[in-house]
């Protein structure tokens, strides 16, 4: 569901709003065409519902449109698709178009010769309906490797009838106010907040977005990008977390729980109304209405961003922030590229914002969202100062994984602040 190296520039932009079988180059891409006819293999993280319905809706009309193309798909699930498809692409087997995460994750598989450079293949059209600052998480040293699908800012989801139940009548803009709402849901009887820190990520978001309030736009961009992790930021990002989690404002049992897999994790207790909260990036809607009941959307669900800290060197209005984007492994045939046009028009991104109740990149597909969450979203991620790619995406798969596993390790007690930064620091020297 969450550039290259010069990632100063990739969060000041996002601020402003064919291939024979053994030719596939390093990556050995999952693609063959013979007798005019082409085959390409697809993987994607939509394994249920409208999201996967809307894939295979939408690789039939493009195979219409493409007599001669056959797309042979895959879903996998989120939490498992990083790790298989890098296991793929080292051996390779990498499927032909895949759900790419930008940042550091892409630029590692590009300084492997694993992805292919589609500069010159998205049209023109494509690139002025989505705009410049979209494209650039999936930009590296210049070039475009991956088609932006979606807008994700993180922020906080709330059900509006449980904030009604503990007698809370506006959202928190401070974290004092947080804490002040989060002991008013307590005293109700409401799970305050739910996480799900197996799968580490959604846990490793608190973090982050502390050190968002906490640490300069250059301390997290360009200073991080190069291994300094000296700032004391860091380690305030990490006593505000621990104070915070020391109020006990999480799910019991949080860190065995699920993020988006059934009733029982973080999104179904919010789907559910067993917890009020949960910090999660603008998918979030759409994987809480596949887990209610009726698999409807929320009628109640509301969203805020992430209050401020008081004393912080980052910018009240930032944002956290990424996008969903599908990429060409690095032999992929011509027909790869005309499908990432394809999913870019105004109507299959239309239809993708309604199939997974999210953001699309193209701006000319934005009207079509009505969820009141959503739109909320949409008006404080156009006023934000700027915004800055989910670390661990930014910093690649070593280092992210590092990072979150830091965090980790001290909500359950295994160590502390300065744990997560030394774990970090020794990531980023390993390279």
């Amino acid at each position: 569901m969450k550039g290259g190296r010069a990632f100063g520039a990739v969060a000041a932009a996002l601020a402003v709003g064919v291939a024979v079988a053994g030719c596939g180059g390093s990556s050995g891409a999952s693609s063959s065409s013979s007798g005019g006819q082409v085959n390409m293999t697809f993987w994607h993280n939509a394994t249920t519902g409208d999201g996967k319905a809307y894939w295979e809706n939408t690789v039939a009309a493009f195979e219409k449109d493409h007599p001669n193309v056959h797309i042979a798909i895959t879903p996998i699930q989120n939490e498992d698709l990083d790790g298989k498809l890098q296991t793929a692409m080292n051996s390779g087997s990498a499927p032909t178009i895949f759900m790419a995460r930008g940042g550091g994750k892409l630029s590692d598989m590009v300084q492997a010769g694993q992805v292919q450079d589609v500069t010159d293949k998205i049209s023109s059209d494509v690139k002025s309906a989505f705009g410049n600052a979209i494209f650039q998480a999936f930009t590296v040293d210049g070039k475009l490797y991956a088609m932006p699908a979606s807008v994700l800012p993180d922020g906080i989801f709330y059900s509006k009838d449980l904030f009604k139940k503990a007698g809370i009548t506006s959202t928190p803009t401070t974290m004092d106010e947080l804490s002040a709402d989060v002991a008013k849901l307590k005293s109700a009887g409401v799970t305050p907040i739910a996480l799900g820190g197996k799968d580490a990520w959604p846990a490793a978001h608190w973090y982050y977005m502390f050190a968002l309030r906490e640490c300069s736009q250059d301390v997290l961009t360009s200073k991080a990008m190069s291994g300094d992790f000296s700032d004391p930021c860091w380690i305030k990002a990490g006593q505000d977390l621990q104070n915070f989690a020391n109020a006990k404002p999480f799910n019991e049992g949080f860190l065995t729980t699920a993020a988006q897999q059934g009733a029982g994790s973080s999104a179904g207790l919010v789907a559910n109304h067993k917890a009020a909260m949960e910090l999660m990036g603008a998918w979030d809607p759409g994987v809480i209405a596949s887990l209610t009941p009726n698999q409807k959307p929320l009628p109640d669900l509301g969203w805020f961003p992430f209050p401020s800290v008081s004393g912080g060197a980052g910018a009240p209005t930032a944002m956290l922030g990424g996008s969903d984007g599908y990429a060409c492994s690095k032999g992929a045939p011509p027909e790869c590229a005309e499908f990432l046009n394809f999913i870019a028009t105004k109507q299959n991104q239309e239809g993708y914002a309604k199939a997974f109740q999210t953001l699309p990149g193209n701006q000319q597909a934005q009207s079509v969202v009505t969820d009141p969450a959503l739109k909320d979203i949409l008006a404080s991620y156009n006023k934000a100062s700027y915004v800055v790619l989910f670390l661990d995406t930014m910093y690649g798969q070593n280092v992210g994984n590092a990072l979150n596993a830091g965090v980790v390790n001290m909500l359950a007690g295994k160590g502390g602040p300065a744990d997560i930064v030394a774990a970090t620091k020794s990531a980023a020297a390993k390279g």
